[in-house]
């Protein structure tokens, strides 16, 4: 299936299946297994876009930067890198992400929770929890925060 994009106003794009083992792969650079619907989400839209809220793809179609690409950035060439055990898969338009907790990953979900980009954490317990998981977190964020704002239509409130 290609990339789809629905309505005029690109209320909401939908990468195309991801269908080769990238995801695989992008699991064992960073060393922790990803949350199993964040994994499933993927392979059927590779990128995600909302009104402007979007999620990362392996490729740089939707947001300018692929989720490896922002692992890496995170992690290693920032003044204020992410620990190993957050993966960045939406940004907030402010270089700062909402991330996964991947050392807090339970039958295949984890915490959503929000990395402040110019904020030094002294203690993980200073990241503020956002969303128990994925699902929530896109019910909230990308839906609710939206619909706040914006009519089914595209125009604003």
């Amino acid at each position: 299936m290609k990339e789809l994009l629905l309505f005029s106003k690109n209320i909401l794009y939908l990468g195309a299946e991801i269908e080769d083992d990238r995801l695989n792969l992008l699991e064992k650079e960073v060393g922790f297994q990803l949350p199993l619907d964040f994994k499933y989400l993927l392979t059927k839209h590779n990128g995600i876009s909302l009104m402007g809220t979007g999620i990362y793809g392996l490729d740089k179609t939707l947001l300018g930067s692929s989720l490896d690409e922002i692992y890496r950035f995170e992690h290693f060439e920032t003044e204020n890198n992410m620990p190993p055990s957050l993966f960045p898969f939406s940004p907030d338009g402010f270089g700062n992400h909402y991330c996964f907790d991947l050392s807090e990953i339970k039958n295949g979900v984890c915490p959503v929770v929000f990395w402040q980009h110019d904020f030094i954490y002294s203690d993980k317990s200073e990241l503020e929890v956002c969303n128990p998981d994925l699902v929530s977190w896109i019910k909230e964020v990308m839906i609710e925060w939206t619909l706040e704002d914006t009519n089914y239509d595209g125009s604003d409130k």
